[in-house]
């Protein structure tokens, strides 16, 4: 025989290392793509939870072309915005309960979208709704806010 038997099949405990290795390395591959969808969570996170930048007349644009393609497709409500939890002081927890003045546990973008609405499109006859969207485990999730007319 040409070749030596150990190059051709491994020992036991070298196939166990190999699969160690490999297990290793989906494990640590893993490790690296939940940290990055986590840095990528915290930066979104803390986009949202800052003011936009827009100024009002580019806030309002935005809402009328949102109103325009829902009124278009016939619609007299649609889903404007959702949000995590996180971005209300007590994480929706008066939005959930429906409490007076659960607006005022908003911050970031969420504060702009109810602001807007109170200021140019609830004199309009605009209603908006924002409710817990989405329970994952049972637990509050995000938020999301509902524009209706008519």
């Amino acid at each position: 025989m040409a070749t030596n038997l150990d190059d051709l099949i491994p020992s036991a405990d070298q196939l166990m290392q190999q699969i160690a290795m490999a297990e290793a390395e989906k494990a640590a591959e893993s490790f690296r793509k939940h940290a990055q969808e986590e840095a990528q969570k915290r930066a979104e996170m803390e986009r949202l939870s800052k003011p936009s930048g827009l100024s009002e007349e580019e806030k309002i644009e935005l809402a009328a072309k949102v109103i325009g393609r829902a009124m278009a497709s016939g619609s007299t409500e649609m889903l404007v915005y959702r949000f995590p939890n996180q971005l209300c002081t007590d994480h929706g927890r008066a939005i959930n309960q429906l409490e007076s003045g659960w607006e005022k546990t908003l911050t970031g973008i969420p504060k702009e979208v109810y602001q807007l609405w109170y200021d140019y499109l609830r004199p309009r006859g605009y209603k908006i709704k924002f409710q817990i969207i989405d329970w994952p485990g049972g637990m509050p999730g995000d938020i999301g806010v509902t524009l209706r007319w008519g």
